[in-house]
Parts: structure tokens; C-alpha cells; sequence
């Protein structure tokens, strides 16, 4: 059985506020999540877009006029693998999960043009009324969806104590059985699609056993929902996919992807999310202090991160980390595969792993990581894409992530064209949601 759109997202498609009177956006240059569309009019009706483009229906008559002259208009980001309320400051932690905390989170998103998250586990046991209302206001913050606390490995992934999973709302396995039952109960949850953790961390804990993870995509696929696998080496890549997992969740970082694999990718349609920040993050705001100074890094950061970072001697002790010549490789390795998977023509999502940890920044993770798409050889325009109609779409979500006719008016509006310059996807002006204006230029 074909994995299809959950519950929870069909409704989010359907039930959304209406505003009072219809809006033009003028003079604005429009990339529609696919293409440059020059400068054109895009107008919006209540919580959709009814029309781009020239001539103009006779509803935008007594529209109200916004002229974004200079300005580029791009749909929403979409962030396929993220994380909300396991952070507070220098902490982490699910004694964070709390309803307020995961709101502050979807707000951050929401303030950086992201406007629709998916939590890849880790979720407490509240996320699905956080999910409910969140997703009703989108004043609340970006549009929220999600794995539930997800399934891991019995004494593995995720690592209880170290991510501090005090109430660990993950559920572990120890047979078959037990996957299918996992992945009933988290469906009569109400879960918008299965997360599983495989990956061993390089053999520091017990990996996901096969007949665990391969029980659990055929209960989850039979039930029509989507499967996403943490994964970090090629070969829990190789049996993942072999098990038709439909997303893989990080980069492979550990070797060269192989061509029989991309092929065998592409025409399963296996989604593939680098997260390339998730190593980077371990190393670049030390090695970049200079950063900290920018109002848009600095307006995502809690005090006392910022405070901790700017500190020399952290920094130093940062870049002599054990763990750091690791992560530069990883990075590096993590860049060339997602050279040839996407030469390969499989299937890109788009995703940080930000709000796991305090250095994997909500909001400015995002805009790093389209950076990064480019640095693997991406264009500026098809990062864009792979940012919103691509990640959308792998999601499943047809009403977003795309400026045309019918589909929501979550839209950013950047002051300089981020298709001359993948940074200048920093330079917002305006996000709008569901028809609303939510959030400004970012300052401190």
C-alpha cells in the first residue's frame, strides 16, 4: 500500500481562517518554488493564493494593494527534519518539552521563513494538542508536524542520557512484534508519518536490528504512512532503502555513495536529507565568531549561548575537540554524496536537525543549510526549490511550497534576490502564513 496523506495534514489543508478582504502583492519579483517568474502579481483570498500573474481577474479590483517594488516573493521553507521544545539555552533535554517552549521554537521558525516544521521525534507526549492548535493559529507560529516521540533501538538511538530523555517518549522494540505494535499505537496517536533511528553512532551503542526496522516500514507502509531512518553510514543506507524506506533522514557520511544505490534511490523515489549543518554546526560558530555579530545570527541565539560563543576561550576549546577533525569529515564526505545523489536524480528533502541540541540554531540552521546546498554544486534557484516545492512534496503536502493558484499563502518576502546570492535568502522583510502577515525584518 502507497503511503498517504495522514489525518492530521488533510485537515491543516482544509480548515483554514479567512481574512477580511482580498490582497495584491505588486511589483514584486517571484520565484514560485520551481522558477523565476519575473516581476509578478500574486493575489491572495483569505488563507490562499486565487491568481499570479497578468491579466488580473476582476477580484483584485477592491483588493488591497502591497507594492513590493525591489522585493523577491518566495513560498514558505519547508523543513523536513527538525526538532521543537528539546532546548533551553546551554540545555537539552525532553523536561523542556513543554507547550510554551515548542510555541517559542515555532515562532523562531516562523520569524526565519520557515513556515511549516516537521518534528522528527523526540516529541513529548503533548504534541499532538501543541500540533492541533498551533496549526489552527498561525500566529502561534510555523505550521507543526511530526513523528511523535519516534522508535529507537532498545539501549541505543537516540541515546537516552545523553540527549536527556528523562520521560523518553520513544518507543523501543525488542522484536518484530513489537515494531508493529509501535507503529499502530504511534498511528493511533495520530502521527504524520514514522521516524526510526538505526544508526549505532560508530559503534557506541546497539544498532536497530533488521528484522526490528523492516517489520516496522511494512506495518507502517500497510497502514499508508511514510517511513524516515537516522541513519549516518552507507550501509544502514543500503538495507534501509533495500527495505524501501521512504526517506533517509542525514547525509551518508562515512563513504562514497555508490552508483547502484542512487539508481536504486531514484527509482524507488527514496527521499534523501543531507542535514550537512548537523556536522558543521560542531565547529562553525567557533571558527566564525565574527557571525555572532550579525543581527541575524545573534536575534536567533539565546543570551546565554551568545554569551558562551563569544568567548575566546570556548571558542579555542571548541576547535581542540576530539570530535572535530570527525565532524570536518563528515561534512566533506557528507557534501560529495549529496553531489551524486542529486547528479543521480533522487528524490532531495530539505533539513538541519535544528532544536535538537543548542548548537543546531532554529531558524538560522535553515539558511546556513541552503548555503551548503550550494557549495555541493546546487544552484541558488534549485536550492530554493529543494527548499520548498521539494520538500514539500516529500512530505506530501500538495497545498504548499509553491506560489500558484490554490495553494496557501505562506510566503516570504526578502529584501535582496536569493537568486544571485543564496545569502541574500537572509535578507527578510515580511513572512506571511495562511494570508497573514506574522512576523518582520529580524533585529535583536
Amino acid at each position: 500500500m502507497r503511503p498517504t496523506l495522514p489525518w492530521a495534514m488533510l485537515l491543516a489543508a482544509i480548515a483554514l481562517p479567512a481574512a477580511a478582504e482580498p490582497v495584491l502583492l505588486e511589483n514584486a519579483r517571484v520565484f514560485d518554488g520551481t522558477r523565476d517568474l519575473g516581476i509578478t502579481p500574486v493575489l491572495i483570498d483569505g488563507a490562499r493564493i486565487v491568481h499570479v500573474g497578468n491579466p488580473l481577474p476582476a477580484a483584485a479590483t477592491g483588493a488591497r494593494r502591497i507594492d513590493y517594488h525591489g522585493k523577491t516573493l518566495l513560498p514558505g521553507l519547508v523543513s523536513d527534519h527538525a526538532h521543537v521544545g528539546n532546548t533551553d539555552g546551554l540545555e537539552h533535554g525532553d523536561r523542556y518539552y513543554t507547550r510554551d517552549n515548542v510555541v517559542r521554537d515555532l515562532r523562531q521558525f516562523q520569524r526565519y521563513g520557515v513556515t511549516t516544521v516537521t518534528a522528527l521525534g523526540m516529541n513529548g507526549h503533548d504534541f499532538f494538542a501543541i500540533r492541533r492548535e498551533v496549526n489552527a493559529d498561525p500566529k502561534l507560529g510555523a505550521q507543526l508536524y511530526g513523528a511523535g516521540g519516534g522508535i529507537g533501538a532498545v539501549d541505543g538511538a537516540p541515546p537516552a542520557a545523553a540527549m536527556g530523555l528523562q520521560r523518553d517518549a520513544v518507543a523501543r522494540p525488542r522484536n518484530a512484534e513489537e515494531a508493529r505494535a509501535a507503529v499502530a499505537s504511534q498511528q493511533a496517536d495520530g502521527v504524520d508519518l514514522i521516524k526510526l533511528w538505526v544508526d549505532n553512532l560508530g559503534g557506541k551503542v546497539p544498532m536497530m536490528p533488521a528484522e526490528i526496522y523492516r517489520a516496522a516500514i511494512a506495518e507502517a507502509h500497510a497502514r499508508g504512512l511514510k517511513v524516515a531512518a537516522h541513519i549516518r553510514d552507507l550501509d544502514q543506507a543500503r538495507d534501509l532503502v533495500d527495505a524501501r524506506v521512504d526517506i533517509i533522514a542525514h547525509g551518508i557520511r562515512d563513504r562514497a555513495v555508490d552508483p547502484m544505490l542512487v539508481r536504486k534511490m531514484r527509482e524507488q523515489g527514496t527521499g534523501y536529507i543531507a542535514t550537512v549543518n548537523i556536522d558543521e554546526a560542531n565547529y562553525w560558530y567557533a571558527e566564525n565568531p565574527q557571525q555572532l555579530q550579525t543581527p541575524f545570527l545573534r536575534a536567533a541565539l539565546p543570551s546565554t549561548v551568545r554569551e558562551r560563543w563569544e568567548q575566546p576561550q570556548w571558542q579555542s576549546q571548541q576547535l581542540a575537540g576530539a570530535g572535530i577533525p570527525g565532524a570536518r569529515k563528515a561534512v566533506e564526505m557528507n557534501l560529495e554524496n549529496l553531489r551524486r545523489v542529486y547528479a543521480g536524480g533522487v528524490k532531495l528533502g530539505f533539513g538541519t536537525d535544528s532544536g535538537a541540541m543548542p548548537q543546531r540554531v532554529i531558524g538560522f540552521a535553515e539558511h546556513r543549510e541552503l548555503k551548503l546546498l550550494t557549495e555541493a554544486g546546487l544552484s541558488p534557484a534549485r536550492a530554493l526549490q529543494v527548499a520548498t516545492a521539494d520538500a514539500a512534496d516529500l512530505l506530501g503536502l500538495a497545498d504548499r511550497g509553491r506560489i500558484a493558484t490554490g495553494k496557501r499563502a505562506d510566503l516570504l518576502v526578502l529584501d535582496a534576490d536569493p537568486l544571485a546570492d543564496i545569502e541574500n535568502s537572509r535578507s527578510i522583510r515580511v513572512v506571511w502564513q495562511a494570508g497573514q502577515e506574522v512576523a518582520g525584518p529580524i533585529t535583536e
